[in-house]
This record gives C-alpha cells, structure tokens and sequence, in this order.
C-alpha cells in the first residue's frame, strides 16, 4: 500500500466528500446559531419554537425555499442570472481544498496553498457581479458594482496581510505555515497588524455586517440579489456562510496555530474549536456595530489599512533579513 493512500485511493480524494459536506452542513447550522446567538446578545428571542432550541428551523427554512417559486425575471439574463449564484457558492467551497484541518488532513496540501486561496475568492466577485448584471435592475446592479470594488479593493489588502507570515514561514504552503508555528511561536503576536487587517478583509470581502454595503436594505433594497428567490437565493446565502467559515479557518491557519493545541485533545478538535470562536466573532460584530457609509469603508481600506499593511510587511521583512545576517 503506498503511504499516501488508503485501500488504493488517494487520501485527497477520500476527504473531498467529508470536506465539501461537513461546509454545506456547518453553513446550514451557522443559520441557525447566528439567529441563536444575536437573540442572546440582544436580549430577545432567536428560533425557539421547532425542536429542541429551534434547531429544527433550519429544516423549516430549506423547506421554503425549496417550496418558493423558482422566478427569473423576464428581463434578466437566463442563463448568467442562474450561473451566478453557483458560481459563488463553488468559488467559496474550493477555498477550502487546502485547508488543512489537522496533520495530513486536507484535500491536497499545495505549495501554493496561500495563493490558491486568494485565487478563489477572487473568483467569487465574478458571480456576483454577474449576478447584479444579469438582473437587469438598478439596485442590482449598483449592489454588484458595490460588491466588486469592495472584494477587489480588500483583496489587495488580504493578500498583502498574508505576506508577513509567508516571510516567517518561508512557505506558501499553509501546512508548513502551522508547521512553523509548531517550532516557535502563533504568527499573531509578531504579525498582529496582519492579523488585524486581515480580519477587517475577511469582514469586507464576504460583505458581513458591519460591512454589508453591497445589500443595505435601507439603500438598495437586497442589493446584487433583490431578483433572486428560492434555491438561488439559497445558494447566494450558503456561499455567504461558507465564506465566514473559510475566513475563520484561514484567520486559525495563518495566525493562530491551525491544529496545534495541548495533546489532550486531538488535533482536528482544536482546529474546530479555534475556528467557531472566530465564527462567533464575526456574528458578534453584526451585533454591536452598526455600518459606515460606503465612502468611510473604502477611505478606510486606501488610506488606513494600506499603509499599516505596507509598514508591516516592510518591517517584517527587514527583521528577516536581519536574522539572516545574523
């Protein structure tokens, strides 16, 4: 038998199906725990009614949509107005190829792992902006222009952010990332800027509350999806929280350790564990924050979080040398 496979098949190929179900089942509950947990904040009642804490809701909720009447507007584009919302649910769900979830559990580990990542969620902008487009609709389409320079504008800083834990590590691969880690310290006490900036990226680029200009309600009725409804609309919105789960994993990959953890439980339990404290930081914020104005968010993308980058990921590369020297 060869070491990298398991009754003849390739371990990658065996954790295609735990990975791609284990993200459509934990977007389907974050539904419901989100509802949950903003209740708990607020001081108010969240799902209650349908099984044992409401869990059942999340049933309830497939239901209807599955039920609601599949509508394309006459006036949209047939056949990108449906391609659209599949092309963000797959963009978010290919990001999670090269995590990796514990020693050996991944997908595939490639050497370009942080890379294949920006690359994926690059591809997501794509769907929405076609989506917004093939609408045919004003509010549509100013959600979808919103939603594309967003996404393009903090993916410059997300990617910029990763750069100083690449210098640390000396790898695009985010298993030798945690590998790194393992022998000295989390990277987010030497990359805390990093972290920061990433964070706020990962905020803006699945469009979450505090910064879910591309679908304020009160400006632009949905935004990029007002004509979608039924299992489209479903796919938008499992794409989306596929995206705060992907975000929160690559937050616990590049900064916190991934798996690493006191060895009284396994590894791929602290890498879960890590990664809902995340999850609950991102609901968390949509709580206690009320949203900027869209001129405040990209002013604070260009004139803030660039140049923090910047000096990071100078200063991080002058200490390497440094240590080099030495």
């Amino acid at each position: 038998m060869e070491p990298n496979t398991f009754l003849g098949i390739e371990y990658g190929f065996i954790m295609i199906v735990p990975v791609l179900g284990g993200a459509l089942a934990a977007a389907g509950l974050l539904v419901w725990w989100e509802r949950r947990l903003l209740g708990f904040w607020q001081d108010r009642l969240g799902p209650n009614r349908l099984g044992p804490f409401g869990i059942l809701q999340i049933v309830a909720d497939v239901i209807k949509l599955f039920t609601k009447d599949d509508w394309v507007p006459p006036f949209a584009d047939r056949v990108v107005f449906t391609l659209a919302p599949a092309a963000i649910a797959a963009g978010m769900l290919m990001g999670f190829v090269v995590v990796p979830f514990g020693p050996g559990l991944a997908v595939v580990d490639l050497n370009i792992g942080v890379l294949f990542f920006l690359a994926m969620t690059a591809v997501t902008v794509y769907g929405v902006l076609l989506g917004g487009l093939a609408s045919n609709n004003k509010y549509s389409l100013l959600g979808g222009l919103r939603t594309g320079a967003q996404m393009v504008t903090y993916e410059v800083f997300m990617g910029l952010s990763i750069m100083g834990v690449v210098l640390l590590s000396g790898s695009f691969s985010l298993s030798e990332i945690v590998k790194a880690q393992e022998e000295g310290m989390w990277f987010v006490f030497p990359q805390v800027l990093g972290f920061i900036v990433f964070f706020i990226a990962g905020l803006a680029e699945t469009h979450r509350l505090p910064f879910d200009l591309p679908e304020a309600e009160h400006e632009l009725a949905a935004g990029f999806h007002t004509e979608y409804s039924s299992m489209k609309f479903g796919l938008i919105m499992v794409g989306e929280y596929i995206g705060v789960i992907l975000s929160s994993a690559m937050i616990v990959t590049l900064f916190f350790g991934g798996w690493l953890g006191p060895a009284f439980l396994p590894p791929i339990v602290w890498f879960t564990l890590k990664t809902a404290f995340f999850v609950c930081s991102f609901i968390l914020l949509r709580a206690a924050i009320p949203r900027p104005r869209y001129d405040q968010l990209m002013s604070l993308g260009w004139k803030v979080l660039l140049p923090i980058t910047l000096v990071n990921l100078l200063a991080t590369g002058a200490i390497a040398l440094l240590q080099q020297g030495a």
